[in-house]
C-alpha cells in the first residue's frame, strides 16, 4: 500500500501535482526571480483544496508552486497583474 503513495518519478521541489480534485502544490517556494517567470496562475481555495495556490510557469516550461503568503510572491503577483492590465 505504501508503494502506491510514492510517485513513480522524482519531482522537483515546488512542482505542482497533476490532479483535479486535490491540492496541486505539496511544496512551495518562497520566491523566484521575476525575469524567469512566463506566467502565473492563482487558484483560490475551494472544495478541491483548502489553500490558495500560486503556480508559476517559467520561461523554460517548468511549473513551480509559490507560497502565496510570502512577501516576494505577493510582489510577483502584483507585477504580473499590472503588466497584464497595461497591454
Amino acid at each position: 500500500l505504501l508503494l502506491l503513495l510514492v510517485p513513480a518519478g522524482r519531482r522537483a521541489a515546488g512542482a505542482p501535482v497533476v490532479a483535479e480534485l486535490r491540492c496541486q502544490c505539496l511544496q512551495t517556494l518562497q520566491g523566484i526571480h521575476l525575469k524567469n517567470i512566463q506566467s502565473v496562475k492563482v487558484t483560490p481555495s475551494g472544495p478541491h483544496c483548502a489553500q490558495t495556490e500560486v503556480i508559476a510557469t517559467l520561461k523554460n516550461g517548468q511549473e513551480v508552486c509559490l507560497n502565496p503568503e510570502a512577501p516576494m510572491v505577493k510582489k510577483i503577483i502584483n507585477k504580473m497583474l499590472n503588466k497584464g492590465s497595461t497591454n
